[in-house]
């Protein structure tokens, strides 16, 4: 029986890895990864040579599964990578994840980058309890109405954000829970990589709508 391995990836510069992950990616027989393409870039980044790519997103998750199912009951060792960071966190793989737990296969995590956490420690805000809440509803009457659920958290909250509404989401924001302190992360560990902290009418405008973004909400004004 084989292996399941979780390994964390870069978020950003690739030299944002573990020794032990390059070791793992190295080690397994089959690589699932969200873009073959992306994968291929941080493989031939290490100088790691003729490793079976199999894409593993959203549109083919369940197909995959028994799929992969079958690999690890033959005896492959498996590694799953998201595009960027821990994979599963706003990313397809829990299926197959809850599959292996079913069936008695191990599971075993290779930590390392996460937006979420890397955020979280260079914000200046409230960590010792906080809520992660990955990305909103598109349509603007249900992002509303998740945020309203959350209005009287004792804690952060952590949000991802795409480049097309954040402008309209950091409105959004001030409309529902006030003019909190806020700080937001666009581009982590990238070449451009901008971190801006304040009030909310104090940074919603200051905000280059390119890139990535990690959104952390404060409880204090």
């Amino acid at each position: 029986m084989g292996k399941l391995f979780i390994i964390a990836t870069p978020i950003g510069n690739l030299k944002d890895i573990t020794i032990r992950a390059i070791e793992t990616l190295k080690f397994v027989d089959i690589i699932l990864c969200e873009d073959t393409r992306r994968a291929k870039i941080l493989l031939d980044y290490y100088d790691i040579k003729n490793k079976k790519l199999l894409s593993y997103f959203e549109g083919n998750e369940q197909r995959r599964v028994k799929e992969v199912l079958k690999l690890l009951e033959e005896g492959k060792n498996i590694g799953l990578i998201s595009d960027a960071g821990t994979p599963l966190i706003s990313d397809p793989g829990y299926r197959l994840v809850r599959t292996c737990r079913e069936n008695n296969i191990e599971v075993i995590p290779i930590p390392g980058p996460s937006a979420v956490i890397s955020a979280l420690s260079v914000s200046g805000l409230e960590t010792d309890k906080f809520l992660f809440l990955g990305f909103l509803p598109k349509k603007k009457s249900k992002r509303i109405n998740e945020l309203l659920k959350y209005k009287n958290f004792e804690g952060s909250i952590v949000i991802y954000v795409s480049v097309y509404k954040i402008k309209e989401f950091l409105e959004e924001i001030l409309e529902v829970f006030g003019n909190r302190k806020v700080f937001i992360a666009r581009e982590m560990t990238k070449a451009f990589e901008e971190y801006i902290y304040g009030n909310l009418s104090e940074v919603k405008d200051k905000i280059k709508e390119k890139g990535e973004f990690v959104v952390v909400i404060s409880k204090e004004f």
